[in-house]
């Protein structure tokens, strides 16, 4: 694609490449074409042969090397009467030195017999698991991290660890099914030197000192999660409890250079945790920590432990009061602990139940905090992207061409258009039924996964609506309405005629609101569109000087009405 002006609010989250600042992100090409060609994204097609119900993984990290050590138990159950199974787990590769080499795998302390391939590595048990039986194995394996652990050191030349999962970069550092739609509750247990902070997924169980300077650190979170928000953050930390909220701590975690700083900008959160609870549903995890990181995107939304790029602290106070941005940015990642985290896309092709929700739930806080008008800005300025967007790619938002590819769904049609289609069904549901479908679909699906179709049947059941075409058409087929038209008044009969018509190819079918506008006189009017060509006459009792399309920013279109002279 050709450079193209894009949102912050995109690249805060995925793919935001961590050398431009979020203020003045704007070439969209370049960065996504880093990401596309640059990230290991080996893709692993869903390993359905087993449901895995927890993972315990302890990792021991050091200080001399890059090496580190892990033993995984994972309880899994068999979904098919078979006599091997296999996990996630990349390969030692001796040509770059990086990768895990698998030492030993067991059952209740007898050795399985294994192999590794590329990508796996296989168990064989001997004898067909029964279909439905529960198993623990334990894998204990050594390596270089090729990706999904970053070790490095931060922009102050301290050492760093952060896992960074998504899409499937999980099995580049630790043995798992790598896919969203298999969830499973996780505990870390980190020994590390005693220097370090370590921050993962859920509450702490414990922290204890070890001979040789070393800790061990002990996080367990009981929730359902996939793999792609299953973390640690481990680094030199000041840290802060910023306020509590329903019994939810929220607390900072930045570097200690950026203490003050830090912890003043990080402090946004406070507002923003109250919205989503009071809008969407309880907050499903037990803390909410916000953690300055080493992350490649912007933002991730690792459940309960969100990791923002290193940069995301304001390097002065002008900056701190200005920078909406960062508000913008923690509103997106938490609004990802409902939607992507627990209740999470069943596969890649749905992503949009993520990162639209997301950014459609940012809107919606954004309206709450600054008004409508902040609405309708933000939502013209999210059209005229995707617009540009579909002239480069046609991919409707449901998009399975991008299953070999999967840094390719980060792409406007995924957020903002996604984001577009909730804003119209909401139009088109009303203010309270489009929130109590939120929440009936949050509380029936969380620590679950979705398809488009089950959102959908949960709307159409609360709206008691058929929304068939409503979902075809703006969510599985690819372009919106591209409209053309004239208006011309009659100042005898004081009629005016409007004639419009679509010139797409695919017919979509939709109601435009346009605004009659005369002096101080407005007249609004709503056209439904139901064929190709559509023509109107409307009496006036004033002249018009203007016709307006869509005034109020809610419809998804391209197009103009020009005076017939």
């Amino acid at each position: 694609m050709c450079a193209l002006k894009i949102n912050e609010r995109f690249f805060s989250d995925k793919i935001f490449f961590e050398s431009f600042k979020l203020q003045s992100v704007k070439y969209y090409n370049f960065i996504f074409l880093f990401f596309i060609f640059f990230i290991n994204n080996n893709v692993v097609a869903q390993n359905k042969s087993i449901d895995v119900k927890h993972y315990n993984f302890a990792i021991s990290l050091n200080d001399s090397n890059n090496i580190i050590h892990g033993n995984a138990a994972i309880v899994f159950v068999a979904k098919q009467p078979a006599g091997k199974v296999y996990f996630d787990l990349n390969n030692f590769n001796d040509s770059t030195g990086k990768g895990m080499k698998v030492i030993r795998v067991s059952e209740n302390n007898s050795e399985l017999k294994f192999n590794q391939d590329a990508n796996r590595v296989n168990i064989f048990f001997g004898y067909a698991l029964p279909l439905d039986s529960e198993k623990k194995v334990q894998i204990t394996y050594e390596g270089i991290p090729a990706d999904g652990l970053i070790i490095d050191t931060n922009k102050f030349a301290h050492r760093t660890f952060f896992a960074d999962n998504w899409p499937n970069r999980a099995h580049d550092w630790i043995p798992c099914n790598d896919h969203p739609a298999d969830k499973a509750s996780v505990e870390f247990l980190v020994t590390a030197p005693d220097h370090y902070q370590i921050v993962a997924n859920g509450v702490l169980v414990e922290e204890s000192d070890l001979p040789h300077h070393l800790k061990l650190t002990h996080w367990k979170e009981d929730m359902a999660l996939p793999t792609k928000v299953m973390v640690i953050g481990v680094a030199d930390f000041a840290v802060q409890l910023d306020t509590v909220i329903n019994y939810i701590p929220v607390t900072s975690w930045v570097f200690p250079e950026n203490r003050d700083s830090g912890f003043a900008q990080y402090a946004v959160s406070k507002n923003i945790l109250p919205f989503y609870i009071n809008y969407i549903g309880p907050y499903p995890y037990k803390k909410l920590a916000n953690v300055q990181s080493k992350t490649i995107f912007g933002g991730m939304e690792n459940a309960s432990n969100i990791f923002y790029y290193q940069n995301s602290v304001a390097i002065n106070s002008f900056q701190h009061k200005h920078n909406r941005p960062l508000e913008d940015l923690f509103a997106h990642e938490t609004a990802h602990q409902w939607f992507g985290d627990e209740a999470s896309e069943a596969d890649w092709q749905h992503v949009w139940l993520s990162e639209g929700f997301a950014t459609y739930m940012t809107h919606l806080y954004m309206e709450f905090r600054y008004g409508a008008d902040s609405l309708k800005k933000r939502m013209k300025h999210d059209r005229d992207l995707i617009i540009a967007f579909y002239k480069k790619r046609q991919t409707p938002v449901v998009d399975t061409s991008s299953k070999n590819n999967l840094m390719k769904l980060l792409n406007i049609n995924s957020y903002e258009k996604g984001s577009w289609a909730l804003h119209m069904l909401r139009r088109k549901l009303g203010n309270e039924v489009f929130q109590k479908g939120i929440r009936t679909y949050y509380a029936t699906y969380k620590g679950s996964n979705a398809t488009t179709d089950d959102f959908m049947h949960v709307m159409e059941k609360v709206s008691k609506q058929n929304l068939q075409l409503f979902f075809r058409q703006w969510l599985y087929t690819a372009g919106q309405p591209e409209l053309t038209g004239k208006w011309k008044y009659d100042v005898n009969k004081k009629i005016l005629n409007i004639s419009m018509q679509q010139t797409q190819n695919y017919l979509f079918r939709f109601p435009l609101q346009i605004a009659i506008q005369g002096g101080s006189q407005t007249l609004f009017k709503t056209i439904d569109f139901n064929s190709r060509n559509v023509n109107i006459n409307v009496s006036l009792t004033f002249k018009p000087q203007s016709v307006l399309l869509d005034p109020d920013v809610n419809l998804l279109f391209e197009g103009n009405i020009d005076e017939e002279k």
